[in-house]
């Protein structure tokens, strides 16, 4: 195990004072990106970046070239390109779990990209004997020589996992969608009955794959929904006449029906998986990263191993980026910073994620968890208390639908939200309408949302266009209004995980600057542990009696209306 120094306070170092001074001579000065454009023909060029799949905008951002070097100084100041060389070669930076951090080796090459080493086991070597076993097996079903009880080929497959275990193949099934060409995938997450329920329905038993998501297979809400669904298809098999009662033919259907991705192969074999039908992934790979390891099967199923490569190369290439670029020239990096720039100095709480692109529709919801769960924290690494704000609020949603709701905070509020706006050129389903290209439609208004937050509009362009003066104040635009740009040829699989990996590193980044073991997530785990002893109380009085006033008196009138 490495020792990982005590982390260091940023905002005790010369450069952060640096920064602090930067911001007030910018704020003195008063922030005018329309002046900042005017002045400096270069800005869009000096602030643009590419890597394989993607094109990056910056310019539009509340930076100068002082600021991009400044925040660069911090990185250093902090020691991010260490805790950066930490991560990749599988130092313990997890320091309340004392374990490693290598989401990188889950697309590491094997060969050319050389081994890691993480106690005592080559973890590369581990990841691409999961991956064989993985293709291996999802060939078998794709092809139809995996078959179901009745002799059926499988054409759904139901994921059952909660958290990382669902958010990330949820929004790479949806991201993906165009190259689904195996067998359709649902998605089964919440507690609440009523999502196994509507999942379920109007599904073939005989043809239905269940894949249970759970490492340690001990996740309340996964292993109830996982034995409701084991309930729902022997029931089924039973009235379709498919299987008896015999406990042979019902052990016989799950063994057919159910597989897993788990490491804990006793309680998989208890539950009637067979353990060779159990898909590993380890320790040092925390939920919320782990959509290009076992977590991804389902994924597999879906689209095939060339797919799932690709994707895997996509994430591979951006960590290539973040590792080798120096920091003033690495986008990556500098949009980690640009975030504590706007969180640290201009106080703002929240970051929007607007992608004009249908297919992402859930990209927003994933990065909520990566980014929340992560830096979601008030201690730092070696449990000293944080010295500045730390976290974002992330949200979003799909592009237009996304300007008709709540971009008028955005624009006009009194709060200053960050925004990162990602497209592609190309549509997966271009479509003319009244000789109007409406994917051309769709990405003007992408670039005019952009363009329209950064410049604003004056009380005096207002007046020219005949607007009344009592109405002028109500359609100023003020502008300034940071946003980056992300724009890609098309929403390939590469292209995706270039994205996922992005948001991994900016995330890895923030954490770095604020001192933050950003891959620990302990603040889920009261919530459960109160939940196991509230939940007795629904019957049991002595539970009942034990409970704080308000829980007492919610119980209380669950058990008066409850039918």
């Amino acid at each position: 195990m490495s020792q990982i120094a005590a982390p260091i306070d940023a905002t005790q170092t010369p450069e952060w004072k640096a920064l602090q001074e930067h911001f007030d001579a910018l704020q003195a000065e008063g922030i005018s990106l329309k002046d900042w454009f005017e002045a400096d023909p270069d800005r869009v060029s000096k602030l643009s970046f590419d890597t394989s799949d993607l094109h990056f905008d910056l310019s539009k951002n509340l930076i100068t070239d002082e600021t991009v070097k400044l925040l660069a100084d911090l990185g250093r100041a902090v020691g991010l390109e260490e805790r950066r060389a930490s991560m990749y070669r599988g130092d313990h930076i997890n320091t309340t779990e004392d374990r490693a951090v290598l989401h990188t080796a889950l697309r590491r090459p094997s060969g050319e990209a050389g081994s890691i080493i993480v106690d005592g086991q080559d973890a590369v070597a581990d990841v691409n004997a999961v991956l064989d076993k993985m293709y291996a097996f999802a060939e078998r079903v794709r092809s139809g020589e995996w078959k179901g009880v009745t002799g059926k080929k499988i054409e759904t497959v139901v994921s059952i996992g909660i958290g990382g275990s669902d958010l990330g193949p949820v929004m790479v099934y949806e991201g993906l969608r165009p190259y689904l060409d195996g067998p359709a995938v649902r998605f089964v997450s919440n507690i609440d009955p009523n999502d196994v329920a509507e999942k379920v329905k109007g599904l073939d038993p005989e043809t239905t794959l269940v894949i249970v998501v759970s490492k340690t297979f001990t996740t309340l809400e996964t292993i109830t929904n996982a034995k409701m669904a084991r309930w729902w298809l022997l029931d089924a098999l039973r009235k379709q006449g498919a299987i008896d009662d015999s406990a042979e033919k019902e052990a016989e259907a799950i063994a057919k029906h159910f597989v897993a991705v788990s490491t804990n192969l006793e309680l998989v074999a208890e539950f009637g998986i067979d353990p060779e039908n159990a898909f590993g992934f380890w320790s040092w790979v925390g939920g919320r990263y782990s959509v290009d390891s076992a977590v991804g099967l389902s994924l597999i199923l879906a689209f095939g191993k060339d797919v799932f490569q690709d994707f895997l190369k996509g994430f591979y290439d951006l960590d290539r980026t973040f590792e080798t670029t120096p920091l003033e020239k690495n986008v990556v990096a500098l949009m980690g910073l640009i975030n504590v720039w706007y969180v640290n100095f201009f106080k703002a709480e929240s970051h929007a994620v607007l992608p004009y692109v249908q297919y992402l529709h859930r990209f927003p919801a994933y990065l909520q968890q990566l980014t929340m769960e992560s830096n979601g924290k008030s201690v730092r690494w070696d449990g000293t208390p944080v010295t500045t704000e730390t976290g974002e609020i992330f949200w979003g949603e799909a592009g237009t639908n996304g300007q008709h709701a709540f971009y008028q905070l955005i624009h006009q509020g009194t709060r200053m939200i960050p925004a990162d706006f990602i497209a592609f050129a190309n549509s997966a389903n271009p479509i003319q309408c009244d000789n109007q290209d409406v994917h051309e439609l769709f990405l003007g208004n992408f670039l005019a949302q952009t363009k329209a937050l950064a410049f604003g509009k004056t009380a005096d362009e207002v007046r020219a266009e005949g607007t009344p003066e009592q109405i002028v104040p109500a359609r100023v635009f003020t502008g300034n209004r940071p946003t980056t740009s992300i724009f890609g040829e098309a929403l390939t699989p590469h292209a995706l995980g270039e994205l996922i990996a992005l948001y991994e590193h900016i995330t890895f980044v923030e954490g770095t600057v604020w001192g933050l073991d950003s891959y620990d997530q302990w603040g889920v785990e009261l919530g459960k542990q109160l939940a196991k002893q509230i939940t007795p109380a629904f019957h049991d009085d002595e539970a009942l009696a034990s409970q704080d006033a308000s829980t007492k008196a919610l119980i209380e009138y669950y058990r008066k209306v409850r039918k």
